[in-house]
């Protein structure tokens, strides 16, 4: 349930406004764009690259007034200048080429346009570190194959986790994408990161 507050901490971010247009990417069920809605912001577009869960968005969020789109991160379907906010949670590091959806990210951004990114992080504290590390292969995968059915699907949740870049090298990655100001914060002992950029 942890994710609840992480996301809660995207909405503080984005300080919505009638004003303000959204795009969230991997918007899977809706969850961002329709919390963005809820505390009065402007437009809210949400795309993902599964159908599935966008039609699960839908039924999840009947009386939503965001757009529903199916699309890919790393080619969107939007001309330049489109939003004022670019958001992704837990999305990127699915993306093949995470560098072309941050070029993307930076296209469809309006000067001035904010991107955030809540991502898994690496956790730097050595004792949380080791208990860490025991959750996601021990407990994530026994979870997978117990409950979920699907060990498969959570062995690749860990493996992604661990593969994605630093919140050191992905910073950088943000600023050579173009973004300025670029900065991240980190929750739960850097388990997470919530990754701020301007265009």
């Amino acid at each position: 349930g942890l994710h609840r507050l992480w996301k809660s901490e995207v909405i503080k971010e984005l300080r919505p406004d009638g004003e303000l247009s959204l795009l969230d990417v991997a918007g899977g069920t809706g969850d961002i764009a329709n919390k963005f809605l809820n505390a009065g912001g402007g437009a809210a577009t949400i795309l993902d690259l599964n159908k599935e869960m966008l039609e699960a968005g839908k039924l999840k969020y009947p009386n939503s007034k965001a757009m529903w789109v199916h699309g890919n991160a790393e080619k969107l379907p939007f001309k330049a200048e489109t939003f004022d906010l670019y958001t992704i949670s837990f999305g990127i590091r699915n993306v093949t080429n995470i560098d072309k959806a941050l070029e993307e990210a930076y296209r469809v951004l309006k000067p001035g346009g904010r991107f955030i990114c809540l991502e898994f992080s690496n956790v730097s504290n050595d004792f949380i570190k080791k208990f860490y590390d025991f959750y996601s292969f021990k407990v994530i995968p026994f979870i997978g194959k117990k409950v979920a059915k699907s060990q498969d699907s959570y062995d690749y949740l860990v493996e992604s986790i661990r593969k994605f870049p630093t919140a050191i090298k992905f910073k950088q990655m943000i600023l050579d994408a173009g973004f300025a100001e670029v900065e991240y914060r980190k929750f739960s002992f850097g388990v997470v990161a919530m990754h701020i950029g301007y265009k």
